[in-house]
């Protein structure tokens, strides 16, 4: 019988230092030779992605950026996705200007291809994330942040403190609500950063699911997840069975069925080797 996993990156399946162990490779691999069905859901862009977990051969469709993106791995082409209006883009970009802060803008162009804009940076935040994108060729460097009509935004993303981005947080809500969706949560990597993400108000893992399902003929409730962070809260609401590693946030490992080993100590991965009888 084939079964089901979509698991987080970051925090989850990534170890600390942004790899894959070879266990973990291993077992994902095997799990896919023997038939069953592996993918993820993730912040990350589709590049940022694979340059974490290419040593694995995924063949299913993927979440990326939050759920705002379906994407096909083999093909390397789009298959779905859930856009912020150009208006609100706009609007939002000059809010941020409003604070003192602005962001990178993800982005489909014309063509499709992923991108990232942003104006130069002065915040720490931003700079440092950056520095750690310096081989991506997906970011550009522009005078001043536009929203032409060709542009699909995927997600506007601001870095900092949090002090700095609360204010702009609380300012959307009071006035867009629920047009738009808002993530905001630690950064694993940057220390005392926050990463503060406006998309359309489908664009969660759970609305990614959901359309992941769609396309893939199943059952969300067939669906083993695999979480550890705030963004996960909605593949835990309506996926089926629901699993956290142990360096999960406290609101995840109480929704959990399951906590297995942290992301430095394969738990995904061994709790699959275990389940599918894999060695």
């Amino acid at each position: 019988m084939t079964s089901i996993f979509i698991t987080d990156l970051d925090g989850t399946l990534l170890r600390s230092d942004q790899t894959l162990s070879a266990y973990t490779v291993k077992v994902l691999n095997t799990a896919i030779q023997c038939g069953h069905i592996v993918s993820f859901a993730t912040a990350r862009g589709f590049f940022s992605s694979m340059q974490a977990v290419s040593e694995v051969a995924w063949k299913h469709p993927v979440i990326l950026y939050n759920g705002a993106l379906l994407y096909d791995v083999t093909l390397k082409s789009v298959i779905d996705g859930y856009w912020l209006s150009n208006e609100l883009t706009s609007e939002i970009i000059i809010r941020g200007k409003s604070h003192g802060i602005t962001p990178f803008h993800f982005f489909l162009d014309s063509d499709h291809c992923e991108r990232v804009h942003h104006e130069k940076l002065y915040t720490f935040g931003m700079t440092e994330f950056l520095k750690s994108r310096e081989n991506d060729p997906r970011f550009c460097e522009i005078e001043r942040l536009e929203c032409p009509s060709e542009q699909r935004t995927l997600s506007l993303n601001y870095i900092g403190s949090l002090e700095d981005l609360i204010g702009l947080k609380e300012e959307v809500i009071k006035d867009f609500g629920s047009k738009i969706s808002i993530h905001i949560m630690k950064d694993y990597y940057i220390p005392n950063q926050y990463f503060l993400e406006f998309s359309h108000p489908f664009a969660s893992k759970k609305g990614g699911l959901k359309l992941w399902a769609k396309h893939m003929g199943v059952e969300t409730d067939d669906i083993c997840i695999f979480g550890d962070n705030l963004n996960d809260l909605g593949l835990f609401e309506v996926g089926g069975k629901k699993i956290a590693v142990s360096n999960s946030h406290e609101d995840i490992l109480k929704l959990a069925d399951e906590v297995v080993g942290s992301n430095n100590e394969d738990g995904v991965a061994k709790y699959m080797d275990a389940f599918l009888l894999l060695s």
